[in-house]
């Protein structure tokens, strides 16, 4: 850190705590990748820490023209309840694409949950 002070202009500062976890989310990264004409799609498990439980209101994808999204709440493990998130691919010509899927959330710690979506629309060389 950098001050005023003539006797101490610059010194360390170190910031430590306890940082909890909010969220579970199986996987992190959203991965599509196939041949064109080829259903392509996967789920993601979205999973509130009972410390922190939260209801997801909206989702929306940042552009949206490449994927379809779907969620439905489901019952993780006995009395425990989640989300299932599943993605599909639209793209139907070679390609990669990137999107941000948003979940807007009815918590006042974390009101949007972002996750990231990654195309990669190829043709299969092989005959």
């Amino acid at each position: 850190m950098e001050t005023n002070d003539s006797r101490y202009p610059k010194f360390n500062l170190v910031v430590t705590g306890l940082v909890e976890k909010f969220v579970t989310i199986l996987p992190e990264r959203i991965k599509l990748a196939g041949q064109p004409q080829t259903p392509i799609k996967t789920s993601v498990s979205i999973i509130p820490e009972e410390k922190f439980p939260f209801k997801i209101l909206e989702v929306t994808a940042k552009t949206g023209t490449n994927i379809r999204q779907d969620l439905q709440e489901t019952e993780i493990s006995k009395g425990k309840k989640g989300y299932l998130l599943t993605v599909e691919n639209l793209k139907k010509e070679t390609g990669r694409y990137f999107d941000t899927i948003t979940l807007k959330t009815d918590s006042k710690i974390r009101p949007e949950i972002a996750i990231s979506v990654y195309g990669n629309i190829f043709q299969n060389l092989k005959k």
